[in-house]
């Protein structure tokens, strides 16, 4: 049975993922200049994916009311 369209989420697409593309390793891999013109694109090397933390609160931290030094 398939989910109409409608019901569909937005932002499926939007997760993080843990694999890149061909296309997106060699565009990473040339910002930290580790690429060169004319190389195989096959065997690249891996690429760190970096992960942003999202949703989170961030803590208060508690004030000193003492003012006895």
């Amino acid at each position: 049975m398939s989910l109409d369209k409608s019901l569909r989420r937005k932002s499926r697409l939007v997760r993080a993922r843990n694999v890149y593309t061909r296309e997106e390793r060699i565009l990473r891999l040339q910002a930290i200049e580790r690429w060169e013109e004319g190389q195989s694109p096959i065997g690249l090397p891996k690429v760190r994916i970096v992960r942003t933390v999202s949703g989170r609160k961030k803590k208060k931290k508690a004030k000193d009311e003492d003012g006895d030094d």
